[in-house]
């Protein structure tokens, strides 16, 4: 991680709420501080020259905090989302414009226990269900991430630090209880079981039901239905050794995700009616090949509303994931320690969709059947729907893969403590653990519905990264003691990338002869159903050795006032694509694999702490410029010479620059008002490819085989204004009735496009309406001196409707058809917890 680099944002007022250790040693009217491992060693996030903004485990609690999702807006330039994929289990964090891409390592990495998170292939998802409970903070940190920290990125990095086991007996337990029938159980036990060695156990069932209503299956959709658990084990046999292993484990199946259907390309260029997939039949002529067909289903959908969907295979998310990661520290001196960081863990993704929210077959991902009672018919006909196609009983898993990581690492401390530095190794191992694959129907008329054979996927990706990495920073006082609150910091890391894979796709067709198969990569060649998987494969494989490095500057203008600037570098992998139709033949690209991403980032803040008339203030600002290349953008693919289509990793230069502000004040004791705001302009450099059907762009009309110019679309998944205020207030209200906490906050996120590489004429829906969600809660701890709180909760209190996925499949070449995901909606309950002994 970038870490000791000198960067943008501090500890917002979002972390003002924190443990009670913490709060015991501050008087009434003071900030509060959240202690933070940025820099691999804990420090008053306010003396860290690093953009974080940490956040303590009350205020996850008061802002409703169990998930990736709950963060939008909670952190400046942070935006969270599905990014077009078929679960909403798959939320990937974008800072400053970097996040996930399509089959690509994330940008921004999640840790747990100071160890990457195992990440999805074909979702961007990382980790499992459980992984907010029982924190002692959460850390957002914003940039280039590389000389500090296990993997390196382009777009930052989160940590979440569990708490570990101490010498003291005690827990808690909670229930909330809610609309939408929510029961969420979550507890902690603390064990200790000698003065050497502690216990402490963490268990989560989360369960609710869902809130878009299938009307074909007669169920809910977007519900919730999980469960985890963690050990952790800390064992200090000696007063310089301490060695803390946790365990995991989490479990979530859902009913998969309410797409909601937006719209047929039908007339369109290269659309329904020109593949000859349904025809404009004279007026008053139906039938079950009319292009009314398509028409009639866009209608029911809107009639249906944003909250009702009609699927025609019964979708479903599953997530099984688990891992043990141990971390041994050894105090070799006073000022020398040695530090082991290794873990392994598993993960294992299904998933089904229904890609076009219809009970038409336009693009159905391991289709299933029709219920036993189920009557459908072909939308605005009487034409009833016979599915025959089911392949449930086939489906492979999506993502099954295992990781390796294993850090070691050496701190230590010279010239009187004036140098602090850090040098260590990463290496990372991620490999299939079994075979992986898809079904899918992406192209059936509507008259056959149901009859439509699904082609076969099965593919693999592996990954491994070596690194070896140094970092120093040097309090200048001890060239000159004129020159104290000086320091410079330097860091660099050198990675070295291995990514391989395979793939096979093959499709059926009732025109092919008995017993064979078409492969997926060359619509002409023709193989024998047999021996498929081997006919149809391909690989790729790609090596890189690319070098990450920071240098920064630091100066505390007094105890509370410190500035910095930076300059650092990192890049993210580049990866094998599995759906490539080009192959280096004949003169033609090769997509199998796609070139790394380069970040380099220039920075300068201030992180300030003062009173006006006795009233604490903290302001913190930063300014950056971003210079970003190569960057990865997934999109479709069609080869015109073998009849394929695929899809492809495109590469784009940009400019990022943006403004970040957190701020908060505390009038008298026991109130705080804060909020922050991000400023990103984030605009394309070079954007150019080869349009394989042609296409309408920035330069206008552009050809089959032209170079299509993307440089005038607006970012993805960038929103360009992002703000919240709130207002947190504590009263004591003596010991026979306990402490009143109301927390209200109102945050605002701005438009974002969706679309990779299209302008909104060839694709629209791209553009996801601005939107701003209020959240509030009112608790009532300690009740009559007891350890009993009582609390109620609302998030999304007014209701809002808002859009936060689009699919960007409409234009030519891709899947002809948009559907939209929704937020979730008002949400309120009830939560009662308890807390015993040392808590």
């Amino acid at each position: 991680m970038s870490s000791a680099a000198v960067l943008a944002c501090a500890v917002p007022a979002v972390a003002a709420a924190q443990t009670a250790e913490q709060s015991a040693d501050q008087s009434p009217n003071t900030m509060a501080e959240i202690i933070v491992t940025a820099n691999r060693r804990e420090e008053r996030a306010q003396d860290v020259p690093i953009a974080i903004t940490a956040i303590s485990p009350q205020r996850l609690e008061q802002q409703g905090i169990n998930k990736e999702q709950d963060l939008q807006a909670s952190v400046p330039s942070l935006v969270v989302g599905p990014n077009g994929q078929g679960s909403r289990d798959s939320n990937s964090f974008t800072i400053r414009g970097q996040g996930a891409t399509f089959q690509a390592s994330p940008g921004v990495v999640v840790y747990l226990n100071e160890v990457p998170l195992p990440a999805g292939i074909t979702l961007s998802q990382q980790g499992g269900p459980g992984n907010f409970v029982d924190l002692e903070n959460l850390q957002v940190l914003s940039g280039p991430q590389g000389t500090l920290f296990g993997r390196n990125t382009t777009g930052g990095a989160v940590l979440l630090v569990p708490k570990k086991p101490t010498d003291e007996f005690g827990g808690w337990i909670k229930g909330e209880f809610g609309n939408y029938d929510r029961r969420y159980v979550e507890g902690a036990v603390n064990v200790p079981a000698s003065d050497k060695l502690a216990f402490r156990v963490v268990g989560t069932y989360h369960d609710r039901d869902g809130y878009t209503r299938d009307v074909v299956w007669n169920k809910d959709r977007d519900n919730e239905h999980s469960y985890s658990g963690r050990l952790g084990i800390l064992f200090k046999p000696t007063e310089t050794i301490t060695n803390y292993t946790m365990v995991y484990g989490a479990y979530s199946k859902n009913n998969g995700a309410g797409l909601i259907h937006s719209q047929f390309n039908v007339d369109g260029p290269g659309g329904l009616a020109a593949l000859q997939l349904c025809a404009n039949l004279p007026v008053g002529v139906v039938g079950g090949y009319s292009c009314d067909v398509y028409r009639a289903a866009t209608a029911e959908a809107q009639a249906r509303g944003p909250r009702k969907t009609a699927f025609s295979t019964d979708t479903f998310s599953k997530t099984e994931t688990w891992g043990i990661s141990n971390t041994t520290d050894i105090e070799l001196s006073d000022e020398l320690t040695l530090r082991n960081i290794a873990s392994y863990q598993k993960m294992k993704v299904g998933y089904r969709y229904d890609g076009d929210a219809t009970v038409l077959q336009q693009h159905d991902v391991d289709p299933g059947r029709l219920p036993a009672d189920g009557v459908v018919t072909l939308p605005g006909t009487n034409i009833p729907v016979h599915y025959g196609n089911a392949t449930a009983a086939t489906e492979l898993p999506r993502d099954d893969f295992r990781v390796w990581t294993e850090e070691l690492q050496l701190q230590g401390k010279m010239l009187d403590g004036n140098l602090d530095w850090t040098i260590g190794g990463f290496y990372f191992d991620q490999r299939p653990d079994g075979p992986q694959g898809s079904r899918a129907v992406v192209y059936c008329p509507a008259v056959q519905t149901g009859l439509c054979t699904a082609s076969q996927a099965q593919y693999g990706t592996s990954t491994v990264s070596k690194a070896v990495y140094g970092q120093a920073t040097l309090n200048l006082a001890a060239l000159s003691p004129s020159l104290e609150g000086l320091r410079l910091t330097g860091g660099y890391r050198q990675t070295w990338d291995h990514v391989y894979g395979f793939a096979t796709q093959f499709n059926y067709s009732s025109l092919l002869p008995a017993g064979t198969v078409v492969c997926g990569k060359d619509s002409a060649l023709l193989v024998p159903e047999a021996t498929a998987l081997q006919d149809c494969r391909f690989s790729g494989s790609q090596r890189t050795s690319t070098p990450s490095w920071l240098v920064g500057l630091d100066y505390k203008v007094s105890p509370n006032i410190l500035l910095y600037g930076k300059i650092s570098h990192s890049y993210k992998a580049g990866g094998f694509n599995p759906y490539a139709v080009f192959f280096g033949q004949n003169g033609d690209p090769d997509t199998r694999t796609f070139l790394p991403e380069d970040v380099t980032s220039y920075e300068i803040g201030m992180k300030s702490d003062f009173r006006l008339g006795g009233v604490p203030f903290r302001f913190n600002i930063a300014g950056y410029s971003t210079d970003y290349k190569d960057i990865q953008r997934a999109t479709g693919d069609f080869n015109i010479k073998t009849g394929a289509g695929g899809a492809r990793t495109l590469n784009a230069d940009a400019r990022i620059r943006g403004v970040e502000i957190e701020t908060s004040v505390r009038p008298f004791g026991g109130l705080e008002l804060g909020g922050n705001f991000s400023y990103t302009d984030a605009n394309y450099k070079k954007y150019d490819y080869v349009s394989a059907t042609g296409t309408l762009a920035c330069n206008g009309v552009v050809p089959a085989g032209g170079t299509a110019d993307a440089s005038c679309i607006p970012f993805q998944y960038t929103a360009k204004y992002i703000w919240s205020i709130h207002a947190a207030a504590d009263q004591d209200m003596g010991d026979d009735f306990g402490t009143l906490s109301f927390y209200v906050a109102y945050s605002h996120t701005s438009a974002q496009y969706t679309e990779p590489v299209n302008i909104p004429a060839v694709q629209p829906g791209t553009t996801l309406a601005p939107f701003g969600l209020l959240n509030a809660s009112l608790d009532l701890r300690r009740v009559g001196g007891t350890g009993f709180d009582v609390g109620l909760f609302v998030t999304n209190a007014t209701n809002k409707l808002y859009r936060i996925s689009n699919s960007n499949g409409f234009q030519a070449g891709g899947l002809l058809v948009n559907e939209t995901l929704y937020g979730e909606p008002r949400m309120y309950g009830l939560r009662v917890k308890y807390t015993f002994g040392g808590g």
